[in-house]
């Protein structure tokens, strides 16, 4: 297991592709869910300085607070309720420029202002979702899905 993150690069893309091998080597060897979740939360909010990151599990037909990193969150989400719910009902990456403007958002904390939703699948049923969120408005694009939809692979196997 890495002792601490070691991150290089100047674009987002660069540093995901410095800490994909890093999170491997976090999971190595744990079994545990939430012990990886929680490492992982840790990673990607030390490396991207997200105002938010973390997991809501399936549990009983509804999101159910996980390991995270950030400010107090709501802790029950049903499906198809807010982005983390939509994600989960659609089985899809949910980007959201601006939560404001998002169809019901659930508003946790009105410091967050755009988000990225990515579905954790295992046997091919959504068992999670790794939540992002950003107090900045369109902090997330196409190379935060593709590289989150990988560490999700990752945590799931």
């Amino acid at each position: 297991m890495a002792e601490e993150l070691q991150i290089s690069g100047t674009s987002r893309e660069e540093k995901y592709k410095t800490l994909l091998p890093q999170i491997d080597s976090l999971l190595e060897g744990e079994t545990d869910i939430v012990a990886n979740a929680a490492n992982i939360a840790a990673a990607l909010r030390q490396t991207f300085g997200f105002f938010w990151v973390g997991f809501y599990f399936v549990k009983n037909n509804e999101l159910v607070l996980g390991p995270f990193q950030g400010d107090i969150a709501c802790t029950r989400i049903q499906k198809g309720r807010g982005v983390c719910g939509t994600s989960w009902e659609k089985r899809e990456t949910i980007l959201v420029e601006d939560v404001d403007a998002f169809p019901g958002h659930i508003a946790c904390s009105s410091l967050s202002k755009s988000e990225i939703v990515v579905p954790v699948y295992k046997n091919s049923e959504v068992i999670a979702v790794i939540d992002v969120d950003s107090d900045k408005l369109n902090d997330f694009s196409e190379i935060d899905k593709i590289y989150l939809e990988q560490i999700a692979l990752r945590w799931s196997r």
